[in-house]
């Protein structure tokens, strides 16, 4: 199924996508190796290590790009949780604060929605490595919310 179909099908039997299900229907995110662990209310996104996640071989650092990506991924399933939205949300604008480089480790994400109107999501997302209170890069950014039919 594509991630259309698994949002629209969960949208009209009226409950919540199933995330892993969704997250194994992104090419890009199934290329990164991007998994969702969910409990209760709390999304948390795992990015389980890969040397091809490398960007800086001498420091053996994450690429940039990958942890824009993570992160993006990351909000983007808050916002399905939260909203359950029919269709996957459109990122309008996105910013992204490099706090430290990303080591060759697993790297967690969660997001918060700061502000839900009626067609813009604003949401907030921080990634980290071992320690939760140190994240080594912070998104913020805009999504725009498909249009009720």
């Amino acid at each position: 199924m594509t991630p259309s179909e698994i949002l629209r099908s969960a949208a009209a039997a009226g409950v919540k996508p199933d995330l892993a299900q969704l997250i194994a229907a992104i090419p890009y995110a199934c290329y990164l190796g991007i998994t969702v662990d969910r409990k209760g209310t709390e999304v948390t996104t795992v990015l389980k290590f890969q040397p091809h996640l490398v960007g800086n071989v001498g420091l053996q650092a994450l690429h940039g790009g990958v942890v824009g990506g993570f992160l993006e991924t990351t909000a983007m399933m808050q916002v399905i949780f939260e909203v359950g939205a029919a269709e996957m949300p459109k990122p309008v604008d996105i910013n992204i604060d490099y706090l430290r480089s990303g080591r060759a480790v697993d790297t967690y994400g969660r997001a918060v929605i700061t502000k839900q109107g009626r067609r813009v999501v604003n949401v907030h997302a921080e990634a980290w490595q071992e320690e939760h209170d140190r994240p080594i890069a912070a998104l913020h950014g805009h999504f725009l919310l498909p249009a009720e039919k």
